[in-house]
């Protein structure tokens, strides 16, 4: 189970690496469109666009590394006084009633969408803008792919401290 999960989290381990160059160049993109509008004048759609194309790939495209390091948002009322296995009965339950139920119904739902909308080559948000609103689209399926991804490989450990071996 160790090996499967640790395979499982390379998925994210590498998306993660790879997608976290999206912030720096969100922040470059954006102070190009700042200087650009007011020290020369000029403004472009597609280059704002361009920067809420990054901020979607990463959030969307990063939120299984985010669980994979243990940083997403969690209420820790009860949790951070647990015991090691009171957590993993707590992880284990939000994997398999929460998280993964919750990202194959995103996944069902949305997916008669992101189909059209690629066959269709859907354009842009604006007038002027990126002709791709079918890739924002298509990161939809990819992040809650991503995620069931984590949420497995996540439940996998707290299996394997539930039965009492070590991670």
């Amino acid at each position: 189970m160790q090996r499967l999960a640790d395979a499982l989290d390379q998925v994210n381990q590498w998306t993660g690496m790879t997608v976290r160059w999206f912030a720096l160049l969100m922040v470059l993109l954006q102070f190009a469109v700042v200087l650009l509008r007011y020290v020369f004048g000029f403004s472009s759609i597609a280059l704002n666009e361009s920067v809420l194309y990054l901020h979607s790939g990463l959030f969307m495209l990063g939120a299984g590394y985010t669980l994979l390091v243990d940083r997403h948002v969690r209420v820790d009322i009860f949790y951070a006084a647990a015991h090691e296995t009171t957590k993993a009965r707590i992880d284990a339950f939000g994997y398999v009633v929460l998280a993964i139920p919750s990202m194959a119904t995103l996944l069902y739902w949305s997916w008669p969408s992101v189909v059209n909308s690629v066959s269709m080559l859907e354009g842009a948000i604006s007038v002027g803008g990126i002709p791709a609103v079918w890739l924002l689209k298509s990161l939809i399926p990819v992040f809650c792919i991503l995620l069931i991804i984590q949420s497995v490989a996540c439940l996998l450990r707290q299996i394997i401290i539930l039965r009492g071996r070590t991670a």
